[in-house]
């Protein structure tokens, strides 16, 4: 079995398209029919389902596409260390970072790291931790901001910084007269959330769950801008990290009682090859964390 027509099957279910999956292979969409066709001869088995011009892939076809993406991703880190054998580097790191430290902690990060390493190119996927991380296990990112509660044995890590989440009110809201905000007081309160799967969302959710408590969530976003001018115009409280609020935002941020610390670290596949270039980002990264812890 070749490993071309493997890769094509994989665009194919990726895109659900043949023509769509030519055009990212850079080939010719008859080369792709006739080598999946070819496919399924040698196999003995229907892959995809073709009618009514839609493209699906049939059971048999699942199962080897499961196979297939391991298999063409295994040969591309192949290949790719095998060139940085020979001086060459893949000059490209595809890393995924949460949407606060994507806006507040990282955007003089990466400059410096572009300032130093102007070859590499870097491709920033924000979204919420969950997403990232599964991004990450499926080897659609190189390298993953991530909240460490619980990490996947498939997933190795380095800590990289650990941060305050706390509760963000307007200037006038009584809040601002306590030291600290108990959980029951917290979820007594009209919310301003992040959507489901990002980290401050998550640990809101876990939080509630263990007072027994169901969140009034009034409004949901992922515009950190959209949060802050809600919060600040008093129709809703939110949380966030320490990081986010700066001085002319109008706004008071409180611990929580007791305060909620985030281990954040940034993450990598155990069985991937890590090539060069992230290497030399995962390096210069935690660098900038120690520096700041």
């Amino acid at each position: 079995m070749e490993i071309k027509p493997l890769r094509y099957l994989v665009s194919i279910a990726e895109t659900a398209s043949f023509t769509k999956a030519a055009h990212q292979l850079g080939v010719a969409q008859p080369a792709v029919s006739m080598a999946i066709k070819k496919l399924e001869q040698e196999l003995g088995l229907t892959l995809i389902h073709r009618a009514d011009r839609n493209v699906s892939l049939t059971d048999e076809g699942n199962k080897l596409y499961q196979h297939a993406k391991k298999i063409v991703q295994a040969a591309d880190e192949a290949i790719l260390e095998m060139s940085e054998l020979n001086g060459l580097t893949q000059g490209e790191v595809r890393v995924g970072i949460p949407s606060m430290l994507g806006s507040y902690y990282f955007p003089p990060i990466l400059m410096a790291f572009r300032n130093r390493y102007p070859s590499i190119a870097l491709k920033v996927i924000e979204g919420g931790t969950w997403q990232l991380q599964k991004m990450l296990e499926k080897g659609e990112l190189d390298l993953s901001v991530i909240v460490a509660e619980t990490l996947p044995t498939s997933l190795q890590a380095e800590h990289l910084l650990e941060e305050e989440m706390r509760v963000v009110v307007a200037e006038d809201h009584p809040f601002s007269q306590l030291n600290k905000v108990s959980p029951a007081a917290f979820f007594n309160e009209e919310l301003v959330m992040f959507k489901e799967g990002f980290f401050h969302r998550r640990i809101v959710d876990k939080l509630a769950e263990k007072a027994g408590i169901k969140p009034n969530i009034g409004f949901e976003t992922n515009l950190i801008p959209l949060i802050k001018s809600i919060t600040k115009q008093g129709f809703g409280i939110s949380t966030m990290l320490s990081m986010v609020i700066e001085d002319d935002d109008q706004l008071i941020t409180r611990s929580f009682d007791p305060p909620i610390w985030l281990d954040l670290n940034i993450a990598w596949r155990k069985d991937g090859y890590l090539s060069k270039a992230n290497q030399a980002f995962l390096e210069f990264v935690c660098l900038q964390g120690k520096s700041v812890s």
